[in-house]
């Protein structure tokens, strides 16, 4: 419970702290562009008397860049609604990166291991074993030490208690795969909510106005799509995320019942020894 609400904090702090800076540098670059307007204004007032210098050619305006572009439609689509949307991308990302680290770590040569086993149950029986299994991280090493703990009490014993602690180790691989889902699905739902409010505020406009202005209704659809759109491209960057690790979580169980039948396999043939 403490980790939980340590990372809620920390990812609304992230948010805060980002939606912050968007607002500051906006307000930075109009402060900016307000005093060179000022400049500008007091130089053509101090300069009538001047030599007007020769007339250049116009340079064309430089292209905007992505980090620009985002920034500048963050703020037209209202910080305070886009930031909730900026939230689920957080935690969303925060729950990803932290099973692809475990899912990672999880990954083991089962080949490698099998063999290793195998030899130390030639060489030194199942204490042997038992250490290598130990030494090695990941469930499949999990699943073979639990199957040697149970080793004395027969082969049908130890096929149970792979199969039920396989069935654990799934749980723990998949854990957390659901609130990454949860937020892909509410990414776009927070984002049409968004349009739909903006649809309202824009009739709302329309009907103080008394009259139905291009400008006017341009301007809300525009801001009501905005939402619409980041959160859709949130849905689809966590949903990449969630995809890889579904496919790493089936890479892995897939593993997990190979190995296990050739765990078996062998401690039948040490049996027989």
């Amino acid at each position: 419970m403490k980790r939980l609400i340590a990372f809620l904090t920390l990812a609304g702090l992230l948010t805060l702290g980002i939606t912050n800076v968007i607002l500051a540098e906006d307000g930075d670059s109009t402060m900016m562009q307000n005093d060179s307007t000022k400049v500008d204004d007091s130089t053509s007032m101090a300069g009538t008397n001047a030599v007007t210098p020769a007339p250049m050619e116009e340079q064309a305006d430089e292209p905007q860049s992505f980090h620009q572009m985002l920034k500048e439609k963050f703020i037209e689509g209202s910080p305070g609604f886009m930031g909730i949307v900026l939230l689920t991308l957080i935690l969303g990302l925060a729950l990803a990166i932290e099973r692809i680290i475990y899912l990672n770590l999880s990954t083991t040569n089962t080949q490698k291991l099998l063999n290793k086993v195998e030899t130390s149950l030639e060489n030194g029986g199942i204490e042997a074993a038992k250490e290598v299994c130990k030494n090695t991280r990941g469930p499949v090493a999990g699943i073979f030490l639990q199957g040697l703990d149970r080793f004395n009490e027969g082969l049908d014993v130890v096929e149970k208690s792979i199969i039920s602690y396989g069935g654990v180790l799934m749980g723990r691989l998949e854990k957390g795969l659901s609130w990454v889902s949860l937020f892909i699905a509410l990414a776009p739902m927070l984002g049409f909510m968004g349009t739909v409010i903006g649809m309202i505020q824009a009739f709302d406009k329309i009907a103080a106005v008394g009259d139905i202005s291009p400008t006017i209704v341009a301007d809300g659809i525009k801001v009501a799509l905005l939402t619409t759109v980041f959160g859709l491209i949130v849905a689809i960057i966590l949903q990449i995320f969630y995809n890889y690790l579904v496919s790493k979580i089936d890479s892995l169980v897939n593993d997990m019942e190979d190995s296990s039948i050739t765990f078996v396999d062998i401690l039948a043939k040490h049996t027989q020894k």
